[in-house]
């Protein structure tokens, strides 16, 4: 018996030794910037991470509902149709560093929407969804949108807390708005921007309860964007519009990219079409604590992943594919303001920073 307690004391001193290994690692790579860093399992779509006004970064993403055996049993769910593992809650983690994660719950859900006030017991909870969530800081609250369009909202906290009681301003303003965003300016001023296969960019009252302008559609000036998943960021004095699209431009056809075009005010007009980097579609721009930029990326494919040596040169418009594992990975960025002002974005890792043969578009990546 004693040998067995002895057995047992070193497998957990050598595990742990193993989870200080990786996370010093991890660490390691997120101070040095030059690698994709793998920093949480767990299923998880369109993975958003923001640094709050407390100096913590917070994560969430389109999940599963909390302890969904799914996660574990349908380990490539696509997110998709009626065997989608995607639950109706909101999931926050917060972090000092970007690798040590401390889960905050489930602060929202698509019940606290109005849409659903007295039609509680008439809804199959099981087929409802919480898709491409995101919080803004907007100076003394946080904002949040989500979609999918038929239950899509913009919803408010009271404070610093991420929890309710949730404001909504004006339900029926921010109904059927597929992925949603929201960019504020320097001046304050909100912008919500949504779209699919059709991207519109929109003023906002600055309490949120309603819009403060026509609705503009955008795009680079070249063609679309892509198929959904907008947001922007101001870099310099340049407004960055973002995009995500199938290398293929067909739905489900080879890797989920971002692609971004850059302009003098929000709403455009835009420059051509800009590679920013493959299998980073629908993941999210931000700033870590030392100023330096990473994009959020996920698994989206409809087989497991794909080893990532030699991917630059492999043809995957077969079907969707990537090499992201399931979970949150971080990609570090290169971002440059160039000496007329526009601004040079690209993937620093290898494996992102430049389109496979499978992509439609001919991009010229060097810096403009």
């Amino acid at each position: 018996m004693r040998k067995i307690f002895y057995l047992f004391i070193l497998i957990a001193c050598a595990f742990q030794s193993y989870v200080h290994a990786e996370t010093k690692e991890k660490l390691e790579a997120i101070k040095n910037h030059s690698v994709a860093v793998h920093i949480t399992d767990g299923w998880i779509r369109d993975p958003y991470i923001v640094l709050g006004p407390d100096n913590y970064y917070y994560l969430t993403g389109t999940t599963p509902l909390e302890n969904d055996e799914r996660e574990q049993s349908d380990y490539h769910n696509t997110g998709l149709g009626k065997t989608s593992v995607v639950g109706y809650k909101l999931r926050v983690w917060k972090s000092t560093d970007l690798v040590n994660w401390e889960y905050l719950g489930a602060p929202y859900s698509v019940k606290d929407t109005p849409h659903f006030t007295d039609k509680q017991d008439e809804v199959d909870w099981s087929q409802q969804r919480l898709w491409a969530p995101e919080l803004h800081w907007t100076g003394d609250k946080w904002v949040l949108v989500h979609c999918p369009s038929a239950v899509s909202s913009l919803a408010l906290t009271e404070g610093l807390e991420i929890k309710g009681p949730w404001e909504h301003p004006n339900p029926e303003a921010f109904i059927k708005k597929h992925d949603p965003s929201i960019f504020i300016d320097d001046d304050g001023q909100p912008y919500l921007l949504w779209g699919y296969h059709g991207f519109f960019i929109r003023a906002l009252k600055k309490d949120f309860s309603d819009f403060a302008g026509p609705r503009i559609e955008v795009d680079p000036s070249d063609r679309i964007i892509g198929h959904e998943g907008t947001t922007m960021k101001k870099i310099g004095n340049k407004y960055v519009y973002i995009g995500t699209a199938w290398s293929t431009d067909t739905g489900r056809k080879g890797s989920y990219n971002l692609y971004y075009c850059t302009g003098d005010n929000p709403t455009g007009p835009f420059s051509e079409r800009r590679f920013l980097g493959r299998f980073l579609g629908h993941g999210t721009l931000f700033q870590d604590k030392e100023g330096k930029w990473w994009c959020t990326a996920f698994y989206n494919a409809n087989v497991p992943t794909l080893e990532s040596e030699g991917i630059q040169t492999r043809d995957l418009s077969e079907t969707a594919q990537t090499i992201n594992k399931q979970g949150t990975t971080i990609v570090p960025l290169e971002v440059k303001i160039m000496n007329d002002g526009d601004v040079f974005i690209n993937a620093k890792d290898p494996r992102y920073a430049v389109p496979g043969p499978d992509e439609t578009q001919k991009f010229d990546l060097n810096p403009i």
